[in-house]
């Protein structure tokens, strides 16, 4: 718990740092450690474990515009408009400003705590020089790549060919040429495969030293993602077989509470954004910034609770495909209703009759009333407000943000059977079937490819834009033509922030991101 306590005290200060330094050019920063080779004395080990609390503050403390730039372009989600971020509303549009701030800021915030963690590797590397066991500055730095690996991972996703740091010196990415997006996700891969025998074989919960830390698992989750993209399937079941073989995780129960406070450090989580408000109605809190999903107007059940900025929805697309599936828990959980969006399905002849639980109210009572930007909101980024510390009034407060869960697992998992994979830990029907159970849907037998990609969509909706870097990586590109939308195979990547185009020469003869 004490060591927990610093995690988060660390987060806090890094929160700091990010907010007075995300505006600079991250080229005019020194090298992180040069400080710390300066100044640090290597040979007190007990320190050694504050570059990787560091590292975690560092991961936790993501832009609140990261996110939903990661994730708004799939037809499972719509950014909200009517507002003051119309480039945002545009680029799930697929119409792209290169000089649209959000860009830049992304490109900044997860390059630079690549290069941060970089110089937390390198620290941790000086003390182990001094370590009585050695094994622990291991397991130190194959936390750090594991954080390090996510982020590039998402890089890659969103640029296609980006820049693979190799150190703490920013200065390199001058010289540096762009790696394919294949290369990045080679890169990733085998950097797990360095990284997971020297990690924890346990749940992230199970860690005492840092609940909720980085283990061996998350490591294979994140190795099984980056074969995904590769379309190595084999790996792809080889490293979910591994996770699935451990029986340390499970589904939880409860759909709906898994986005609640339930949810926290629970048993399906392989990798969560931690945040808290220490259980205490005031004073510091380390939080992400719940309010861009939050609505615009409510009645929230205890009175007093602040609502947010309406700027991320469910998609119409994604509400009438779960109720041609008779979907109940999946739906309640991913979207909530407001009056003017029920009206909106309901004038389609086809859904004319709802199901009754259809409301604008949440089963924790909270009203969501209509407001300009958006007909529905995303359950899985709402907190009720009676799940809020007493005192606490800000959208979203003490919620994490889960970032790999195990349902995934199962469903990459099924996939790769699905598409010529082998393993022995478990056949394609029992991963699907096992999500589908959990929200009461009945068994498939023989489960397709395309029954799996369908299984995803539902369940994964609204997280890390899942659903639309599945599409792409299948070539499934006519379904993003949706509600209006028109995309093709040149809108895949977004374009290189015009901010980095101007100071990074290898970027003005790249073009586009692929």
């Amino acid at each position: 718990m004490k060591l927990q306590t610093k995690l988060f005290k660390v987060a806090a200060l890094s929160t700091l740092m990010f907010a007075a330094t995300s505006c600079h050019d991250l080229l005019n920063e020194p090298p992180e450690n040069t400080s710390f080779v300066e100044d640090t004395d290597y040979t007190n080990t007990e320190n050694m474990i504050l570059p990787l609390l560091g590292a975690y503050g560092n991961f936790y403390s993501r832009g609140w515009e990261d996110i939903p730039l990661i994730s708004v372009r799939g037809d499972d989600v719509n950014a909200g408009g009517l507002g003051d971020q119309q480039p945002y509303a545009d680029t799930d549009n697929f119409v792209y400003d290169q000089g649209y701030w959000m860009y830049n800021s992304l490109w900044q915030n997860f390059f630079g705590d690549i290069i941060r963690m970089h110089s937390a590797m390198e620290q941790i590397a000086l003390y182990k020089v001094h370590a009585p066991n050695p094994a622990v500055a291991d397991q130190y730095i194959a936390e750090v790549k594991v954080m390090r690996a996510f982020l590039l991972l998402n890089l890659a996703r969103v640029w296609g060919n980006v820049f693979i740091p190799q150190s703490s010196d920013p200065s390199e990415i001058l010289v540096a040429q762009l790696a394919t997006k294949d290369e990045v996700m080679l890169h990733i891969s085998n950097e797990m495969d360095a990284a997971i025998p020297m990690l924890p074989n346990v749940r992230p919960n199970q860690r005492t030293d840092i609940p909720g830390g980085i283990t061996r698992h998350t490591a294979l989750a994140v190795k099984a993602m980056a074969n995904l993209e590769l379309k190595d399937y084999q790996k792809v079941a080889d490293a979910t077989s591994l996770i699935i073989s451990s029986n340390l995780f499970n589904l939880h129960g409860d759909f709906y509470e898994l986005f609640k406070l339930d949810g926290k450090l629970n048993n399906e989580n392989l990798l969560e954004l931690q945040y808290s408000d220490f259980g205490q109605g005031s004073g510091p809190a380390i939080t992400y910034l719940f309010a861009f999903f939050g609505p615009q107007n409510w009645t929230p059940a205890v009175t007093g609770s602040g609502g947010g900025w309406g700027f991320y929805e469910p998609s119409m697309k994604y509400i009438k495909f779960m109720l041609d599936r008779n979907e109940t828990v999946r739906l309640e959980t991913s979207v909530i209703f407001t009056n003017r969006g029920i009206e909106a399905i309901k004038a389609d002849p086809n859904y004319a009759t709802l199901p009754a639980w259809v409301s604008n109210t949440t089963r924790d009572n909270d009203r969501f009333n209509d407001y300009p930007r958006a007909m529905f909101a995303s359950g899985k980024h709402y907190w009720p407000s009676n799940q809020l510390t007493t005192g606490r009034t800000e959208y979203g407060t003490n919620k994490n943000f889960i970032c790999i869960r195990y349902a995934e697992i199962l469903l990459m998992h099924a996939e790769a059977l699905t598409r010529g994979a082998t393993s022995s830990a478990m056949t394609a029907d029992a991963a699907v079937n096992m999500v589908r159970n959990r929200v009461g849907l009945g068994n498939l037998t023989n489960v397709t490819s395309q029954q799996v990609m369908d299984e995803k969509f539902a369940e994964l909706a609204m997280e890390w834009g899942t659903r639309y870097y599945d599409l792409i990586r299948l070539g499934n590109l006519t379904e993003l033509n949706y509600d209006g939308r028109t995309f093709n195979a040149s809108k895949t990547y977004l374009p290189y922030p015009q901010a980095q185009v101007d100071q990074l020469p290898v970027l003005r003869t790249a073009g586009s991101g692929n």
